[in-house]
């Protein structure tokens, strides 16, 4: 029992010196790798501040095609339902042309429901933009922490 205690606390204490120690780049020699990563990190970030500029000017078009789809939807199933309540006279040919504006609104229904699920992946694509671009602003604050501390080591 003692020595599943003693290997328990040597993991412990090797898992809080660790991150001590996990800084990448120590010295001024692993100024070069620091300074290629920053601008690769800048760069990622100028791609996805881009690709999030873009996503969000492209959502009122979204959600205007999605509202116009769902209007449109409504139309159509209005119609449909004069068309089947015209239809309940016996006529064959009101009967098919229920038939027709049923399938018509069916179809307008299914658009409606593809715009408004086109709304929500771009919403989807926005939201992990975002958090993707945090994550790289907070690796360009740690690569900027490293670097001072590279400096702050050469002689003066």
């Amino acid at each position: 029992m003692k020595s599943i205690y003693q290997v328990l606390c040597t993991i412990v204490l090797f898992a809080l010196i660790t991150p001590a120690f996990a800084q990448k780049y120590r010295t001024t020699a692993d100024t070069g790798k620091l300074n290629a990563e920053y601008v690769k990190v800048q760069n990622k970030i100028a791609d996805l501040t881009a690709q999030l500029s873009e996503a969000q000017s492209n959502l009122p078009n979204y959600q205007t095609k999605a509202l116009n789809a769902g209007n449109t939807a409504q139309t159509a199933v209005q119609t449909s339902d004069a068309s089947a309540n015209k239809a309940t006279s016996g006529n064959m040919g009101d009967v098919k042309d229920a038939k027709n504006e049923a399938n018509n609104a069916y179809d307008k229904a299914k658009d409606a429901q593809n715009a408004n699920k086109d709304v929500s992946k771009l919403n989807d694509k926005i939201i992990g933009l975002n958090h993707e671009l945090a994550k790289q602003r907070q690796r360009l604050k740690d690569l900027e922490q490293y670097r001072s501390v590279i400096y702050s080591q050469l002689p003066r």
